[in-house]
């Protein structure tokens, strides 16, 4: 390995937090800089699914798609919702977003990107939350897959297919077998596929902190200051710009999220990347409901237990990032567990205890941005994760480390340069 280096690790996400810690044990001085705490509400790491799910192989964006799009902007509570106000800013990204999906062919090219990715997630999780205290926040139940019947399922077949031959294991299960295994559930959902390998976070926004606390124990520094900009002498980096002055480095790491595409812009990447909104509400916890977590294939969402209630995550909303949230999509949440589980429901139906809606960074084909930037091989990018970011940041945290120490890797990053937008 080459000497210790000064990184300094802009945006404390969950990709992040895993960046810092592998690159402290790489033995490099390590800042963490983020304006606020890591963790917190703010962040899409924050608010997410929870799940740990090395099955999400396939991008949004399938052949076909394209056909649905004028229903997307007619119904602004589907789950998958464009604006029309933000539909000419938009049209760029949602252009390459829907060429990505355009065929079978470019489909699988990128669930093998994804793969390389999100490989070994879990078993990596373990290893972390074991050296820093967190394996209380650590669930390993499996994920429920719901149809509403085995049509649906086999309409969904390319999605199976791609995880079979990646070696994903699942249990089929229909109707009596079904609710035998989720007793709860409403007669809607008759079809389920059970992956027993899914894990889960009880706790989010709990772990990244706990990481982050965990590189701070090894050594780094957590530095609250906004990045600004670069200093580069040539095309070696000497300064991360912030607000509060100067900080002197030989590497930058950019894990910032969406606040990620003004900074690749002084770097000479105009990466698109776009906010996938999503929203969650927490009800509290009652008798019944969801033994597992769940992900409604029609509903396009997840329910979590987590440590404050059961949370319902997912859908997306295309709206840009200054529009004002639109709390209805929180609402088609609970109708849909209060469909999937209609005797769970009625415990709560005036106790919905929280609402949140965070914005997924999301490039259009579905592959984060991990590696050098244009201008400087000293600025390492590691951002765009889309709905994937718990499940793929131990692999980029890894990959960055080794980037940033000059180290060879187990994978190639040439496909997640941001130069495949040039």
């Amino acid at each position: 390995m080459s000497d210790a280096l000064k990184v300094v690790v802009i945006g404390a996400g969950i990709v992040g937090a895993f960046a810092a810690w592998e690159l402290v044990q790489s033995g490099h001085d390590v800042i963490v800089l983020d304006v606020d705490q890591p963790g917190g509400k703010q962040a899409a790491s924050y608010g997410n699914g929870a799940w740990i799910m090395e099955s999400s192989l396939l991008p949004v964006s399938v052949p076909g798609l394209w056909r649905q799009v004028p229903g997307y902007l007619m119904d602004p509570l589907g789950p998958f919702a464009i604006r029309r106000s933000h539909l000419f800013a938009l049209t760029p990204w949602l252009t390459r977003f829907l060429l990505a999906g355009s065929s079978v062919g470019k489909v699988e090219r990128t669930a093998s990107f994804r793969h390389a990715l999100t490989h070994g997630a879990l078993q990596r999780y373990r290893s972390v939350a074991k050296a820093n205290g967190l394996v209380s926040l650590l669930k390993h139940d499996g994920h429920l897959f719901l149809y509403s019947d085995r049509e649906a399922f086999e309409a969904d077949g390319l999605a199976w297919r791609l995880r079979r031959h990646y070696g994903i294991e699942w249990r089929e299960l229909e109707d009596e077998a079904l609710r035998a295994f989720e007793p709860g559930l409403g007669a809607h959902h008759r079809f389920g596929v059970y992956v027993r390998a899914g894990a889960n976070l009880t706790d989010p926004g709990a772990f990244v902190t706990g990481l982050v606390e965990g590189a701070v124990r090894q050594g780094a520094v957590l530095q609250r200051a906004r990045a600004t900009g670069f200093r580069l002498e040539g095309n070696r980096l000497r300064a991360v710009k912030t607000e509060s002055g100067e900080i002197c480095s030989n590497r930058a790491v950019l894990t910032a999220g969406i606040d990620a595409r003004d900074l690749t812009m002084q770097c000479g990447d105009r990466v698109p990347l776009e906010t996938e909104r999503g929203y969650h509400v927490v009800v509290p916890e009652a008798a019944g409901g969801p033994r597992h977590p769940i992900m409604l294939m029609d509903g396009k969402m997840v329910f979590t237990r987590t440590r404050a209630g059961l949370r319902v995550a997912g859908q997306v909303e295309l709206a840009g990032r200054e529009a004002a949230p639109d709390w209805r999509r929180a609402d088609i949440l609970v109708k849909h567990l209060q469909r999937a589980f209609p005797e769970f429901s009625r415990q709560f139906e005036e106790g919905v205890v929280d609402r949140w809606m965070g914005h997924r960074p999301s490039t259009p084909d579905g592959i984060p941005c991990i590696g050098p930037s244009r201008l400087s091989p000293d600025v390492i990018y590691g951002f765009g994760h889309g709905h994937s970011g718990i499940t793929m940041a131990p692999a980029t945290g890894r990959l960055i480390a080794d980037l940033c120490g000059g180290r060879h890797s187990l994978i190639d990053s040439k496909p997640y340069w941001a130069e495949r937008f040039r």
